[in-house]
């Protein structure tokens, strides 16, 4: 299929703010605008909502997490770890982050 262009001017800040959260997404902004363009065709309106998750959202997820592997380290023998332990994990996981070229948030 013979593909074209399009070009629309947009707030810089407004720009930036949309490619982020596509790549929260996965998805490049041509992807995005892609899949919006389809679904609008397909189903003649505005058709759905995509999101990211607040940060509430995202601090209770990262709570409740945290509580299962609390309970799921109190169901088991493994032995605890002291805060330089937690620490080091920490601080090689986040090196690993930049090693592989990834952003740490």
């Amino acid at each position: 299929m013979p593909q074209s262009t399009i070009s629309i001017r947009v707030d810089q800040a407004l720009k930036k703010k949309f490619d982020s959260l596509c790549e929260a997404f996965g998805l490049s902004a041509t992807s995005a605008f892609n899949i919006f363009m389809k679904a609008v065709v397909r189903e003649r309106r505005i058709p759905f909502e995509v999101r990211a998750d607040n940060s509430e959202v995202i601090r209770q997820n990262a709570l409740s997490a945290f509580e299962a592997m609390r309970q799921s380290l109190a169901d088991s023998d493994v032995s605890r770890m002291s805060l330089d332990e937690i620490n080091a994990e920490i601080k090689a996981a986040r090196d690993e982050r930049k090693r592989k070229g990834l952003r740490s948030n």
